[in-house]
């Protein structure tokens, strides 16, 4: 599955001036993008057909401006699921379109087995990554630090017809969640995070990509099983780059063949197939690129 599916409803439409131009469904949104910096949109023009534009007030929030008062959520499919998308005081709608490749990914690595797998989902957000496993017969833990974005994710899974699957949703910080699976002498066939730079647990707990990222590989370490099927790790924290995000990985956890381990850029492509950097990706077992 990538982004263009004839079955998913997301297009990048176009990107510049530092802002990003979407298709989610039936909504087109206007929003800041750091990575469109000094480059200049390809079409002008469309850019006025956006529904609504969200501007930052505070550095952390803001507001969307919508001439049509639209509704403040509504569903998109995401081929092979259908994913609640929100008009976030963050920017944030509840899904980055740029890991569908990574979500296809996960699907193939877990279809086909031999046996029921066990995959843990750490920062997982409003859980697509979670729903790809799931889709493939996985039992899934999938752990965020935020309680309502827990919930989200439930109700993308009923959304997907996936509520009754074998997912078990904790609302946990994610370093104390390893440390008390490592005690516990629980292993994992595959594990997923997507660390931000910044943010905390449920109780306030501080994580900082800078500080803490090493720190919760090396748990992560302690927790795969002996025959792994997949690790993946997503990145999108200034400072990282495919290089330095491999070279972590393969430090913490030295039992992954360095031939199969590999950092990629992760990209988004627009209607004028000009590619948006999105951050990087670490798999393993790779597969060879195209």
């Amino acid at each position: 599955m990538t982004a263009s599916d004839e079955t998913t409803d997301y297009r990048l439409i176009d990107f510049g001036n530092g802002r990003k131009l979407e298709r989610f469904g039936n909504r087109t949104l206007d929003r800041p993008c750091p990575a469109a910096e000094n480059i200049s949109p390809a079409s002008p023009h469309f850019w006025q057909l956006a529904d609504a534009r969200y501007q930052k007030e505070d550095g952390r929030t803001g507001r969307w401006h919508s001439p049509s008062q639209l509704a403040p959520s509504w569903q998109t499919k995401f081929s092979p699921f259908t994913l609640q998308l929100k008009l976030t005081p963050f920017g944030h709608l509840g899904v980055f379109p740029e890991q569908a490749e990574n979500w296809d990914w996960i699907s193939r690595r877990l279809q086909h087995t031999d046996r029921p797998l066990t995959i843990l989902n750490l920062f997982a957000y409003t859980g697509a990554s979670t729903l790809a496993a799931a889709i493939a017969g996985a039992q899934v833990v999938h752990v965020d630090g935020a309680q309502n974005v827990v919930q989200w994710a439930r109700q993308n899974a009923e959304l997907s017809g996936l509520a009754k699957s074998p997912i078990r949703w904790i609302t946990e910080d994610a370093r104390k969640f390893v440390r008390r699976e490592a005690q516990r002498g629980n292993r994992y066939d595959g594990i997923i995070l997507d660390p931000p730079s910044y943010g905390h647990g449920p109780k306030g707990e501080p994580w900082k990509m800078a500080e803490h990222f090493c720190e919760l590989l090396a748990g992560c370490r302690s927790l795969i099983g002996q025959n792994p099927q997949l690790l993946l790790v997503t990145c999108h924290s200034p400072g990282y780059d495919e290089k330095r995000l491999r070279d972590a990985v393969g430090a913490a956890i030295p039992e992954l063949d360095d031939a199969n381990l590999a950092g990629r850029p992760v990209w988004l492509t627009s209607d004028g197939d000009q590619p948006l950097p999105a951050g990087f990706s670490v798999r393993w077992p790779e597969e060879p690129r195209p």
